[in-house]
């Protein structure tokens, strides 16, 4: 007895896939991991991103009822059952404007608050720049002080080597004198 032998006729030709097995995902981490790995088998085929789905609209109200309900006694059995469908979706519309409206005055807040938060940020901002600014003034102005006094005592060392010692001296001392701390800690 001959063993049968399957040919391969998908030898040479391109284009057939290769059998996968098949993989069912017990968790949603690894049905993700799964959806993954295949996307990520030929990274050159561009994956469909669905669009997001449209908000649920209700049906407009009909311009022209035909069939009004009267109050008279002679209403048919199914009457009720037309009534109760109508009503209920009167209340569906009615309900999704509500939801509608409270959605609308949430994001008008939302945008409200972020509006204020922006305002009081600026103003910080602003607020901490003018004291950055102010600082920078004052260290500029004491070194235009401190080069200042340094162009003065230079002029003065010149003039003073003409003097006798025992001046120098008695400057050097009225000078240490006349210097006064810019601030003076302990007191108010």
């Amino acid at each position: 007895m001959a063993v049968p032998v399957q040919k391969n006729n998908n030898l040479g030709k391109p284009g057939k896939k290769e059998a996968q097995p098949l993989i069912i995902a017990k968790t949603p981490a690894e049905e993700q991991r799964l959806k993954l790995e295949r996307l990520m088998r030929n990274p050159e085929k561009i994956a469909s991103i669905p669009d997001r789905p449209k908000e649920w609209n209700p049906r407009a109200p009909p311009e022209f009822v035909r069939d009004v309900m009267g109050s008279s006694a002679g209403a048919g059995s199914g009457e009720f059952h037309v009534y109760r469908h109508l009503r209920r979706r009167e209340y569906q519309r009615q309900d999704f404007l509500d939801k509608m409206s409270e959605k609308q005055n949430a994001d008008l807040k939302y945008l409200d608050k972020v509006e204020q938060n922006k305002q009081a940020a600026e103003e910080r901002t602003a607020k901490r720049r003018k004291k950055r600014e102010k600082l920078k003034q004052k260290k500029l102005m004491a070194k235009a002080a401190k080069v200042e006094t340094k162009n003065e005592s230079d002029d003065e060392v010149d003039k003073s080597s003409d003097k006798s010692e025992d001046d120098k001296e008695e400057e050097d001392e009225r000078e240490d004198d006349a210097e006064t701390p810019s601030f003076i800690m302990g007191k108010k």
